[in-house]
């Protein structure tokens, strides 16, 4: 009768299980560290969680089968050895304290880059002082001629033009004729000066004020006028003072019949070099009369060279007969006037022409009018000359002489001779004495090694 297979597997179970208990009650005798380890290294072995054998009983259920695994694929070579891990990756047990360290992968070496050179150190510019002032002109409308006294209005400008705060005073000089009108904050200071009182002002701020003056009547007799304006800075960094003139100008009066007259402007460049003033003077009459025309100029302007009809009476009055004018024409003359340099300064300044007819018959007709001179302010850049070459004489050019600087003279160049052809025989005469006691010292050995 056959066997059932059923009892076959039993008992290879049941002797399976037998041996593994006498194993594991055997290790656990000799070693009882391994008991723990055994699981460990089953686990690392085995893909599959490990399940201890259970106990025999009477009647053992059935088991089922273990997972597949794919099988190792088989490699000719040996077994590739273990890397070393990266820092920072843990392995299954912990590293022993009495092995060599761990290695490690060198860090990169970092790329050099030289210290940058640490900025200069930038001194703030010191603060300064400036101040700039510039005014308008005193201009009389046509009604002056009609008016007791004219009050007109003078507009004056300042600026800070330094780098701090500073407070700023004006202050102003008037000419004969002509004084202050209440204007808000100045007052008389003798000697027609007057004084305002003190702005405080901002680097970079500028403002405008506007001073009230009253022109007399009879201001026009005293032709040409001029006043000025002058403006102080004080502050922190110093004091800065700039002035600037301003010019009284007339329209052409008093009003006659029979004449008319106009005059232009005198401008000059900065060097105060010689321009052209022009004179016109009509006559709208009906008789033919004389004209004559009387220029005045201020101190530092004068007409260069008088033309033709023309003379300095004095120092500042230059007049020109123009002849005789007919009914309807008119007359002209050109001067050429320069300027000094205080005038220039003094700028702007004004000045005055009288224009005169005088008829055969009947009372002369006269009149007058202002004119501006004005001047083109310097602003160049100070022109600074570069240092004028030094020539050390240590420091020449190789093969040059100071004496031989444009070339080499034939006397030169034979002495040049003369010195390389000593040379050359000292070097040879040495040459000759050295060969001698090379000679001289070979002799003595021979005759050493024959004695």
């Amino acid at each position: 009768m056959r066997r059932l297979p059923g009892r076959r597997a039993w008992r290879r179970t049941f002797a399976s299980a037998c041996a593994l208990g006498l194993l594991v009650a055997g290790g656990a005798a000799v070693a009882p560290g391994a008991v723990a380890a055994g699981p460990a290294a089953g686990r690392a072995t085995e893909p599959g969680p490990y399940s201890p054998p259970a106990e025999p009983t009477d009647e053992p259920a059935p088991t089922s089968p273990p997972p597949t695994v794919e099988p190792p694929v088989e490699t000719s070579g040996p077994a590739a050895p273990p890397t070393t891990p990266t820092p920072g990756t843990t392995t299954g047990g912990p590293v022993p304290s009495s092995g060599p360290p761990a290695v490690t992968v060198a860090p990169s070496r970092p790329t050099y880059s030289p210290p940058s050179r640490p900025p200069a150190a930038t001194l703030a510019p010191p603060a300064t002082a400036g101040v700039k002032v510039s005014t308008g002109d005193v201009t009389l409308p046509a009604g002056y001629w009609n008016s007791a006294s004219t009050v007109v209005i003078l507009n004056v400008t300042v600026a800070n033009t330094g780098t701090a705060s500073a407070g700023v005073r004006l202050s102003y000089t008037l000419p004969a004729g002509l004084t202050d009108a209440g204007t808000s904050g100045c007052a008389a200071a003798g000697n027609r000066d007057y004084r305002c009182g003190q702005w405080t002002t901002a680097p970079g701020a500028q403002f405008s004020t506007r001073l009230r003056i009253r022109v007399d009547g009879d201001a026009w007799r005293n032709v040409p006028l001029a006043g000025s304006v002058r403006v102080t800075a004080t502050g922190s960094a110093g004091t800065a003072s700039d002035d600037e003139g301003f010019a009284v100008l007339f329209p052409p009066g008093p009003p006659v019949p029979g004449i008319t007259m106009s005059a232009g402007e005198v401008s000059f460049d900065a060097e105060g070099a010689g321009t052209e003033f022009l004179v016109r003077l009509g006559n709208t009459g009906r008789a033919d009369a004389e004209g004559r025309v009387d220029v005045l100029l201020p101190a530092g302007v004068t007409v260069a060279t008088p033309p033709a009809g023309c003379v300095a009476v004095a120092a500042t009055r230059t007049r020109c007969e123009l002849g005789t004018v007919r009914p309807g024409r008119t007359e002209e003359v050109r001067l050429p006037v320069t300027a000094t340099a205080q005038a220039l300064r003094s700028a702007p300044l004004s000045g005055a022409v009288i224009g005169r007819l005088d008829p055969r018959h009947g009372a002369d007709r006269r009149m007058q009018l202002s004119f501006r001179i004005t001047a083109t302010a310097p602003d160049l850049p100070a022109a600074v000359s570069p240092p004028a070459p030094v020539t050390s004489p240590d420091l020449r050019p190789a093969g040059r002489h100071p004496a031989r600087a444009g070339g080499r003279t034939a006397l030169g160049g034979a002495a040049d001779r003369r010195v390389g052809a000593a040379g050359a025989r000292r070097r040879a005469g040495g040459g000759m004495v050295a060969a001698a006691a090379r000679q001289h010292a070979a002799d003595r050995r021979r005759g050493d090694r024959g004695g």
